[in-house]
């Protein structure tokens, strides 16, 4: 890769130092769609900057049920990620290719170096913490207050905006798993919305109306 296509890549680094510091020190990968990139208890050897595709997030608990907590897209990294390397603490998360995805992985020795020596470093990594933490407090209230069929709703917007499609490959006990709750009420709730003509379910896949966010919203 050249600086000219990182730069494309990461339109938020307009410092020519650090987009040669990052591509110095830092591997670009391609991985492939369904790779695990981490697992809760392994040590965190790189953090990640996605430059192309996306990463998903999710939360284990004891029984190995997941919870889901953010994407990482074009142009993000990982808050956990940044957390752990910093406590030299092993991963609490579980981070999974959505789509064949290319990433920059920057060491995490170098982490402290690029905070100290470039002052849009530091702030794309506050910027990423306060976004972060806004994600998890929104999955936090939606877990705590919010009913599973509004919750269903929300992960349907939250898969369109982030795959950019209306045709959803996916099945309902990959949804439950997601949302911690059985396929079965996965796959009612998503004949009530078909009845309503707001989606239409095929095999492993969901085809939803191009109208689905405004419609939730009445």
């Amino acid at each position: 890769m050249t600086l000219e296509e990182l730069q494309v890549a990461l339109p938020r680094f307009t410092d020519p130092k650090l987009l040669k510091e990052i591509l110095d020190k830092g591997e670009v990968m391609l991985l492939k769609a369904g790779t695990i990139m981490m697992e809760p208890g392994q040590f965190i050897k790189m953090v990640p900057i996605v430059l192309k595709g996306s990463i998903k997030i999710s939360r284990l608990d004891d029984e190995g049920r997941e919870l889901f907590l953010y994407y990482l897209d074009a142009g993000e990294t990982c808050a956990l990620s940044l957390t752990c390397c910093s406590s030299s603490k092993p991963s609490e998360i579980k981070a999974v290719v959505e789509e064949d995805t290319v990433i920059i992985g920057i060491p995490i020795l170098c982490i402290e170096e690029l905070s100290n020596g470039h002052k849009q470093w530091k702030d794309f990594v506050s910027d990423t913490y306060q976004s972060r933490f806004q994600e998890m407090l929104e999955v936090l209230d939606a877990v705590a207050f919010k009913r599973m069929d509004e919750r269903l709703m929300r992960y349907l917007v939250t898969k369109m905006k982030q795959l950019q499609t209306n045709e959803l490959h996916t099945t309902h006990q990959e949804i439950a798993n997601e949302l911690t709750t059985s396929r079965e009420v996965v796959s009612r709730l998503l004949k009530q919305l078909e009845k309503k003509k707001w989606i239409e379910l095929g095999r492993n896949v969901i085809y939803i109306r191009d109208d689905f966010e405004e419609l939730i919203r009445k």
